[in-house]
């Protein structure tokens, strides 16, 4: 039975509630955005960026699904790419799309209303904000600073973006096993990509309150900063489901290290493929227990 405290309960007494799908707009009986085969998407979903500074040499989704057998697209539309394949047994879907916190909160809006996915993963870039952190590096994101937009929509500041303890447990593994260079922590996730995580914009645009930014958040111990993060791990927790975050490090203004596109890219993409079987073999034994 629904409660009166509940979202949805609270919904059937907006007065244009009648007015508004639901579940969102669907195009041919599909998702509209997406246009996903709902069929056909994984309990594990991977969320990538088409960021250059990746240095992909495909479509990210086209290209991760490459390492997965019996690949097949599931889904094609002007924003969206999402594959559906296995990875040692494991099932799997991949979405491509733009960046940032809006664009993230469409897909999730339609992974999560649509399809039985329930684990959540962004695998992406980033920039290091800790001067213990190289280019080369991956960081395992375990909670996430919520310093955009979007999520704000959804719930106060305050609310914590915690990633999910067995995401987070599984890709430590399958990385200390990989043995690729990483690190457990904090990412932030921000609106901007110059000013607001510390690089000048136009003509070396600044203002006072950007010279501090990176310096602030290396004191609290924040790792990394990336712009999809904070919108995924926060839906997918809000939402009863499980998020999680494995991005490469490019660069490092505080350490002075230098930009390198895709550095460490690989190593992420594998950490999170890895992380998923390991954590389809987690949920197995507490399905058998």
């Amino acid at each position: 039975m629904t409660k009166d405290w509940e979202s949805s309960a609270l919904y059937d007494t907006y007065k244009y509630s009648a007015n508004v799908p639901r579940r969102g707009l669907l195009v041919n009986g599909r998702p509209a955005l997406s246009q996903i085969d709902v069929g056909k998407v994984a309990r594990y979903v991977l969320l990538t960026v088409r960021d250059p500074l990746c240095a992909y040499d495909d479509d990210p989704a086209a290209q991760i699904a490459r390492q997965l057998d019996d690949a097949e697209p599931v889904g094609t539309s002007g924003m969206f790419s999402t594959w559906t394949g296995f990875y040692k047994g494991v099932g799997v879907t991949v979405v491509s799309g733009g960046s940032g916190s809006p664009e993230a909160e469409l897909i999730m809006h339609e992974l999560l209303e649509f399809t039985p996915a329930d684990t959540f993963v962004r695998v992406g870039g980033s920039g290091g904000i800790h001067p213990r952190v190289e280019p080369g590096d991956v960081v395992i994101s375990t909670g996430v600073v919520r310093d955009e937009g979007m999520t704000r929509a959804y719930i106060p500041a305050s609310y914590p973006a915690v990633a999910s303890y067995d995401v987070v447990a599984a890709m430590a593994k399958s990385a200390k096993r990989l043995g690729h260079p990483h690190h457990l922590g904090i990412t932030r996730s921000s609106d901007s990509d110059f000013c607001g995580v510390g690089r000048p914009s136009v003509g070396g645009y600044f203002q006072p309150w950007h010279m501090d930014i990176l310096e602030t958040w290396a004191r609290a111990g924040v790792l990394n900063g990336d712009r999809e993060s904070a919108a995924i791990v926060t839906l997918a927790q809000l939402f009863g489901k499980r998020g999680g975050s494995v991005c490469s490090v490019a660069d490092n203004v505080i350490a002075d290290r230098t930009f390198a596109a895709g550095a460490g890219h690989g190593f992420g993409i594998e950490i999170a493929l890895e992380g998923l079987y390991e954590l389809a073999r987690m949920d197995e034994i507490k399905t058998a227990e």
